[in-house]
């Protein structure tokens, strides 16, 4: 009966000893260190980086603020800066409208110094009001008589020059419509607002500034992080 007991106590020892070194993990089904579980030391990325966040930061992550930015004139523009927001690691809203364009009622192009004066006295005498044009180079000298902000009003604005009398004129676009957005941070904490304001990306080179009007659910939204 000693004998016995002396063999089964020996085999136990011999057992643990062997699940101890990690021998019978893959049949035991219960890995020796699993309450140390050293893999998941093993498997972390960059521990030196890890670093206790001073109090004047912590104070700062308990801050929110909203921040929009914008203009931004276009679409691409908009692209551009829901890319760096998002690498910043930053969530946005949009807002959008719609810019009207320039359309203007000018005349045909006045090469000639002496025909360009005498429209000049003609326009004049007429109590109509004129302009250099400006920002068409190939279409210059020229007069612009009327600014609109749709091509159908401008046309409709030479009709009535014509029943004057007047001719020459035609329409052109100074500058097309437009989608213009803002990118609105609703909720930045103290360390994001900082990292944001200070940023020197070019594609948040409209700046940033509080908040116009709190982000409403109507707004057309687009996360960017």
């Amino acid at each position: 009966m000693m004998r016995a007991l002396v063999i089964v106590l020996l085999a136990v020892n011999a057992l643990f000893f062997a699940w101890s070194r990690g021998w019978l993990d893959t049949v035991s089904g219960v890995p020796a260190d699993g309450g140390r579980e050293p893999q998941r030391l093993a498997a972390q990325q960059h521990p030196e980086r890890i670093q206790p966040l001073a109090a004047s930061a912590v104070a700062a992550l308990a801050q929110r603020s909203c921040l929009e930015l914008g203009p931004l004139d276009g679409d691409a523009a908009l692209a551009a800066a829901q890319a760096a927001l998002k690498a910043a690691g930053a969530e946005a809203q949009v807002r959008s409208s719609e810019q009207p364009g320039v359309w203007v009622v000018a005349t045909i192009r006045l090469a000639d110094p002496d025909f360009r004066a005498r429209k000049e006295a003609t326009y004049k005498q007429l109590r109509i009001a004129f302009e250099p044009l400006d920002g068409l180079p190939a279409e210059q000298p020229a007069f612009v008589l009327s600014r609109h902000e749709g091509q159908a009003e401008a046309a409709a604005e030479i009709g009535v020059l014509e029943r004057r009398g007047l001719k020459g004129l035609r329409v052109l676009a100074l500058k097309a419509p437009q989608a213009r957005h803002s990118l609105v941070v609703a909720q930045a904490d103290g360390l994001l607002a900082a990292r944001l304001m200070a940023s020197k990306d070019p594609a948040l080179a409209a700046g940033f500034r509080a908040c116009s009007a709190a982000p409403t659910a109507s707004a057309a939204s687009s996360a960017a992080g």
